[in-house]
């Protein structure tokens, strides 16, 4: 096959914050859509320097690098040069899958102090969609399980979701309630 013949593939950025809540299953999602969208969509995995000490925790690492091509570790809120890419359009969208509270919080308050809230708050500028799954997105008690297999409870307090409702009314920005959500995002932009 010829160079010129060859498809060009349509890439995505995705982003892992220090969230260890349901991020196994975060990853598998997104490993089936990336083995469904193999033909036409590159997935590049960014991930704050939380989300890699939560995967080690979690013996995640391996699995994340064996799965995606190219991942990159945040150095500072400018390296790897994602908020850039962003705006160069080198990316269809940006998704933050699973986002701590602490990420929505920056973001739905214009904070870019770190790669992944710099790269949202200069994608929107550029008028690029960015999707987010938030961890606590609704008030209550939900149950997590922590590395070493044991069960914790953990309380949703109303602050948080506050910011994830700021979140939802902002323009271009697009909340998720879960991993579940995030194919039909790749449906949408990529039929």
């Amino acid at each position: 096959m010829a160079e010129q013949d060859k498809v060009r593939k349509r890439k995505v950025a995705w982003g892992i914050t220090g969230a260890g809540d349901k991020i196994a299953e975060f990853i598998e999602a997104m490993k089936e859509i990336q083995r469904e969208y193999a033909e036409t969509v590159e997935i590049h995995v960014f991930l704050s320097k939380a989300a890699e000490l939560v995967l080690k925790y979690y013996k995640l690492e391996e699995d994340l690098r064996q799965s995606f091509q190219k991942v990159s570790v945040e150095i500072n809120s400018n390296a790897p040069f994602l908020a850039a890419w962003m705006q160069m359009r080198k990316y269809e969208f940006l998704l933050i899958a699973p986002a701590t509270s602490n990420t929505v919080a920056k973001i739905a308050n214009s904070i870019g102090d770190t790669l992944l809230t710099n790269a949202a708050i200069m994608s929107l500028k550029a008028f690029v969609p960015v999707y987010i799954a938030p961890t606590d997105y609704k008030v209550g008690t939900v149950s997590t399980i922590l590395p070493n297999g044991k069960e914790m409870k953990l309380r949703v307090r109303r602050e948080e979701v506050e910011q994830v409702e700021k979140l939802r009314r902002m323009e271009d920005v697009h909340v998720l309630d879960g991993s579940e959500q995030i194919r039909e995002v790749f449906r949408k932009h990529f039929g």
